[in-house]
């Protein structure tokens, strides 16, 4: 088999099988704010999962910082974040893409529904 036959051949493995070509998902902090607490539910749902924070290495996201999201699949979110001073905020129904440089990001624009 030729050389370029057989990268043919590689590039249709990897799109055949689901999560080979996908890199890993991330978020992408651009707010103005350290995040502290980053939870993702299944859009219009209470079921928040783990704090996606701990997959950092201190533990938070500094602004325009990004963060490995791990048990997380592609699809429609409810994202509730708190940042270093304490603000707690949800943004609803986020799109998570895959094979992207960063599965969604938040930005100091969406931050609308917050309290102290």
């Amino acid at each position: 088999m030729s050389p370029r036959r057989l990268a043919l051949l590689g590039a249709v493995l990897c799109l055949a099988v689901p999560g080979v070509a996908a890199g890993p998902l991330r978020f992408w902090n651009l707010t103005g704010a350290t995040i502290t607490k980053l939870e993702l539910a299944p859009a219009g749902t209470q079921d928040w999962g783990a704090n996606q924070t701990a997959n950092d290495p201190d533990g938070a996201v500094d602004a325009d910082e990004r963060l490995r999201l791990k048990g997380i699949q592609p699809g429609r979110y409810d994202v509730r974040l708190t940042d270093k001073t304490g603000r707690v905020c949800v943004v609803r129904n986020v799109e998570v893409v895959a094979d992207r440089a960063y599965a969604f990001s938040v930005s100091e624009q969406d931050l609308r529904d917050c309290r102290r």
